[in-house]
């Protein structure tokens, strides 16, 4: 146990425990739509009155800001404050009616919840497709639990097969950050928008997006080499920050809890 409560973290060494509980009986046949709202709503379960929330971003996101946002309207809920990854989910969040903090505001925050584009069995993650995993990752440091919420599109056996790894960079020099990301086994893209300029972040940085054929033989690794490396800001691994996983499918909600 760590100073304010806020639990050393390490990769995970093997697979979670796996629980699996039916949270919401869905019909067979439902659309992405649908399963993140299931999952969404599984995860609404875990929050109470008088918490911190880190709030994360993307779209399995959304429904829960409605579902919290209706319930502090309702009183259901009171005496909550959240900490926002995005400018997007500030902006969301506070058309939801839901008051929000710096993350310097508080020592600890109590449950994030967020999304990811890849889950392992082992509850590690590739994160960051929607441009906020710089500030996702500091939110989750600071989280005493970090619950993921996903669909099963989202699920994989190791990280790296479904979505390519996001790498925040400064701008300067940017073609050696690419030849190292390619020394390192990348098929590496700059991210652009649809008018083909670099998507910045939040924080005014670009990405570049890297492809692992096979998948990523060892993240661990990877991520301390890019940690080492000047002009790298963040990676998109999160390696043995979360606690939980809601991952939605038509059978239902299967609850994923790392092993301690």
């Amino acid at each position: 146990q760590a100073e304010d409560g806020i639990r050393d973290r390490s990769p995970s060494r093997g697979l979670g425990d796996v629980y699996k509980r039916q949270v919401l009986p869905l019909s067979m046949n439902v659309d992405a739509d649908q399963l993140k709202r299931a999952a969404a709503e599984a995860a609404f379960e875990y929050i109470h009155s008088g918490m911190v929330l880190g709030l994360g971003t993307g779209s399995t996101v959304r429904p829960l800001l409605k579902l919290l946002g209706d319930a502090l309207a309702s009183g259901s809920l009171a005496g909550i404050v959240a900490v926002p990854t995005s400018i997007d989910t500030e902006l969301q969040a506070r058309a939801m009616g839901i008051e929000l903090i710096g993350l310097s505001d508080r020592p600890a925050i109590d449950l994030t919840i967020d999304g990811a584009d890849e889950v392992t069995p082992g509850l590690d993650l590739i994160k960051g497709a929607g441009g906020a995993l710089l500030r996702e990752k500091m939110v989750a440091q600071v989280s005493r639990r970090l619950i993921i919420i996903a669909d099963d599109s989202k699920s994989a056996e190791r990280l790296g097969l479904l979505s390519p790894l996001p790498v925040e960079v400064i701008p300067w020099e940017l073609k050696s950050q690419v030849r190292f990301l390619e020394s390192r086994g990348a098929e590496v893209a700059i991210r652009q928008s649809d008018d083909g300029d670099p998507v910045e972040s939040d924080n005014g940085l670009l990405f570049l997006d890297c492809w692992f054929p096979g998948g990523i033989d060892d993240p661990v690794s990877l991520e301390k080499a890019m940690q080492a490396r000047a002009g790298i800001i963040e990676s998109g691994l999160f390696l043995g920050l979360a606690d939980e996983a809601l991952i939605a499918s038509e059978g239902g909600v299967e609850v994923r809890r790392r092993s301690e």
